[in-house]
C-alpha cells in the first residue's frame, strides 16, 4: 500500500476533534486509506450497513473504538446523531471518521450540524511526491486516480470515460445537479477544450442554450465534485487593465486527456494545447501539497491588458509567491527578467520559474526549478 500523506493531517485532526472528515473525489483512495486505521468500517452507501450501524449505535459511540463512515453524505440523518453523541462528551477526540464525496450534500450537513466539532482533511487522488520514483513520470499522463492506470498502465481511457460517466448518470444528480446526463457531459466537453483558458461563462450559456446563472450553477457543481478548478484572477491597485475571468482548469489530468481523446504520451507532448496542459499539472500537485499540509493560503493567476503574466500567485499573508511555469527544460533569460518585472508589480516576495530543468539555481529571492524541487520546497518551509 502507497503511504498517502494526508495520514499525518488525518492523525493530528483527530487529536484535537471528536469526528474528523475526510473530503475528496470518488475512488481517490479515501476508503483504502481509511482501512488501514484500527476502526470499525460501515459504508452508508449500502442499507445493510445503514441498519448495522443502527442496531450497533449505543454501544458504539460509548466505546472507545474509532467509528468509520464511509460516504456519509448518503444518509443525512447520521450527522443529527453525530452532534448529539459528540455533544454528550465534547472532550473525547478521534472517536468518528467520516468519508465523504465533496458535494453540497455532505457540506451541507457539516455546516448545520457539526461546525465547530469536526475537522475537514481533503484527500486527492496520488500526489507526485506519494509516488515511486519509476510511476512518477506516468503521473502526468495517466492522472492520479489508483484506478486510472497510474500503478499499472492499465484502464485508460476506459476507466475515466466510465467514471465521468457514473458522476453525470448518478451521483451529480443525486447531489442535486438538475442537468441531464448528456447535458453534463457536453458540458464536461467543452470544459476540456477550454483547459487553462480564461471562463467565459456567457458564451458557454450560448453553446448549451442555457442562461449565465444556469452555467455558474452547474461549475459550482462540478467544482464541489473536484472535476474543474477556477483559478480567479489577481486583483491590486496596479495602474494595469487586468482581466477580470477565472481560468478554468481540469483537476485531474487523466479525466483531461481522455476527454480530449489522447491515446498516450506520445501524442500528448504534440498537441497544440500541451503547454496548458502541463501548466494546469502543476498548479494541481502545487496547491494539492499545500493543501495537504494544511496551509493557509489564496492562489490567482495574473494576466493585464498588455499581456504581462503570473501563471499563479500564492499568497501566505507573511509572503507571496509567484510562479512562471514552462514547458521546456531551458527557460531563457528574458523569461526570468520578465517573471521578476511582475513580481515587482505585486511585491512578491519568492519569484519562481518552474521548468523541467535538472539544475535547480536559487538565488536571495528568484529561483529556476522543476517541480520536485519546488514541492520539496514548499513541504519544508
Amino acid at each position: 500500500m502507497i503511504y498517502r500523506h494526508t495520514t499525518k493531517a488525518i492523525n493530528e485532526a483527530m487529536t484535537q476533534f471528536p469526528a474528523v472528515a475526510v473530503v475528496g473525489p470518488r475512488q481517490c483512495g479515501k476508503t483504502t486509506l481509511a482501512q488501514s486505521l484500527e476502526g470499525v468500517y460501515f459504508d452508508l452507501e449500502q442499507d445493510s450497513d445503514r441498519l448495522s450501524l443502527d442496531l450497533q449505535w449505543d454501544r458504539l459511540v460509548s466505546g472507545d473504538q474509532l467509528v468509520i463512515l464511509d460516504e456519509a453524505q448518503e444518509w443525512p440523518e447520521v450527522f443529527g446523531r453525530l452532534r448529539g453523541a459528540i455533544d454528550q462528551d465534547r472532550k473525547r477526540f478521534g472517536r468518528f471518521l467520516l468519508l465523504g464525496s465533496v458535494s453540497p450534500a455532505l457540506m451541507k450537513h457539516v455546516s448545520e450540524s457539526l461546525a465547530g466539532r469536526m475537522a475537514l482533511v481533503k484527500l486527492t487522488p496520488f500526489l507526485r511526491q506519494e509516488l515511486p520514483e519509476d510511476l512518477r513520470d506516468g503521473l502526468w499522463f495517466w492522472g492520479g486516480y489508483p484506478d486510472g492506470g497510474v500503478l499499472n498502465g492499465k484502464g485508460f481511457p476506459l476507466w475515466q470515460l466510465n467514471y465521468l460517466e457514473m458522476l453525470t448518470a448518478r451521483d451529480l444528480p443525486n447531489w442535486g445537479l438538475p442537468a441531464k446526463p448528456q447535458m453534463t457531459m457536453r458540458l464536461l466537453k467543452m470544459l476540456a477544450v477550454l483547459h487553462g483558458q480564461l471562463l467565459n461563462a456567457s458564451r458557454l450559456g450560448q453553446s448549451l442554450d442555457i442562461s449565465y446563472k444556469t452555467v455558474q450553477s452547474y461549475l459550482d457543481y462540478l467544482e464541489g465534485a473536484f472535476l474543474i478548478r477556477q483559478l480567479q484572477p489577481y486583483h491590486s491597485n496596479l495602474k494595469k487593465r487586468l482581466v477580470k475571468s477565472p481560468k478554468l482548469y481540469w483537476r485531474d489530468s487523466g479525466l483531461l486527456h481522455a476527454l480530449m481523446n489522447v491515446a498516450d504520451d506520445s501524442q500528448l507532448v504534440n498537441q497544440p494545447w500541451v503547454g496548458a496542459g502541463w501548466e494546469g499539472f502543476v498548479i494541481g500537485q502545487i496547491l494539492s501539497t499545500a493543501d495537504m499540509m494544511g496551509r493557509s493560503y489564496s492562489a490567482f493567476f495574473l494576466r493585464t491588458s498588455d499581456q504581462h503574466e503570473i501563471d499563479l500567485i500564492l499568497d501566505f499573508s507573511v509572503e507571496k509567491w509567484a510562479i512562471e511555469i514552462k514547458l521546456t527544460a531551458c527557460p531563457t533569460l528574458e523569461d526570468i527578467k520578465s517573471l521578476n518585472k511582475v513580481s515587482d508589480m505585486i511585491g512578491a516576495e519568492r519569484r519562481i520559474m518552474l521548468s523541467q530543468t535538472c539544475q535547480p539555481i536559487e538565488s536571495d529571492r528568484t529561483m529556476s526549478c522543476n517541480l520536485d524541487w519546488l514541492i520539496n520546497k514548499l513541504l519544508t518551509v
